[in-house]
């Protein structure tokens, strides 16, 4: 079981497509309309992780390896419920925390016969914000299908998209939540995978135009649940252009001082720093580009996929 606190920075972008839409707003993709900020829930990054996990990393109910939120069919027709899911595992407990990987990351309710169990996510994110002001466009277009049998006009379909929304998470994991859901570093590697591989294979029609950006896992020593908290908050979009005419990541840089400079004011709670971050995305520390990897204070490990 994992024994660090740990911290997530999660950056991706999203061009001409939907990030997340409402369905109680016409599908619209969520926005603060006071801030005109794209606002996406921790509920569909974890959908994208899990998917991943599922098609990708053979988490299918297989070789031992389950997701426990995932669609199935009942036997009756239509899709199982909890209860039903829980039955797949026998209601046993010890054999949904060893199978179940999102049940070990998110925590989750198992519904039994007469009464249900809690476990509290270890690692939990907060609302992914953009950190640009974005637009939304209404696009009009023509279907396949004529409108009617024998009719020669064809159908309309309508559709909200963001021209361009460069999105930031915040996450954290628990070492302590962790003891109870039996979450391992394997857990936490597999993690790091489907957020940025999930990220970049989320080729629907509506969510094509998804690339990840960067990613930075903060591990902690070992010792009194120590974080710094706000990691999103420590960066800032920098553009060259009016925000809303954003278009793709050349058109701004990636302030990081502030993020770097807590990094090293805190570096003696700090083991080390895991991340990924993609060669288009530009980052400046003191107006200077930089490699996260030469700021030599610090402990920075990079990764790729």
């Amino acid at each position: 079981m994992i024994k660090n606190r740990q911290e997530v920075l999660f950056l991706y972008d999203v061009t001409d497509a939907n990030p997340n839409g409402d369905p109680l707003d016409e599908n619209k993709p969520r926005i603060d309309e006071e801030a005109s900020i794209n606002i996406v829930t921790d509920v569909r990054l974890k959908r994208t992780i899990r998917d991943y996990m599922y098609n990708f990393k053979g988490y299918d109910g297989t070789d031992g390896k389950d997701i426990f939120v995932r669609e199935l069919k009942a036997e009756k027709g239509g899709l199982k419920d909890g209860k039903a899911r829980a039955k797949d595992f026998n209601e046993n407990l010890d054999t949904v925390l060893e199978k179940a990987i999102d049940i070990r990351l998110f925590g989750g309710v198992i519904p039994l016969n007469k009464a249900s169990i809690t476990f509290t996510g270890p690692v939990q994110f907060n609302m992914g914000r953009s950190l640009n002001r974005v637009e939304l466009k209404h696009i009009k277009g023509t279907g396949a299908f004529a409108s009617g049998e024998g009719k020669s006009q064809k159908t309309f379909r309508e559709e909200y998209i963001i021209p361009y929304s460069l999105i930031g998470f915040h996450g954290i994991i628990n070492e302590n939540a962790a003891k109870d859901t039996k979450l391992s570093d394997d857990d936490i590697l597999m993690l790091d995978e489907a957020i940025w591989n999930g990220t970049k294979n989320l080729i629907t029609r509506s969510k094509m135009g998804h690339m990840p950006r960067l990613l930075v896992r903060v591990v902690y020593k070992e010792s009194n649940n120590f974080f710094m908290g706000d990691l999103q908050r420590k960066i800032e979009l920098v553009p060259n252009t009016e925000e809303e005419k954003i278009r793709s990541y050349k058109d701004f840089y990636i302030k990081v001082d502030d993020l770097i400079d807590t990094l090293i004011e805190n570096k003696n709670n700090i083991e080390k720093i895991i991340f990924i971050c993609d060669k288009n995305l530009n980052l400046k520390y003191k107006d200077e580009k930089i490699l996260l990897q030469d700021v030599r204070e610090l402990n920075f490990e990079e990764k790729s996929f």
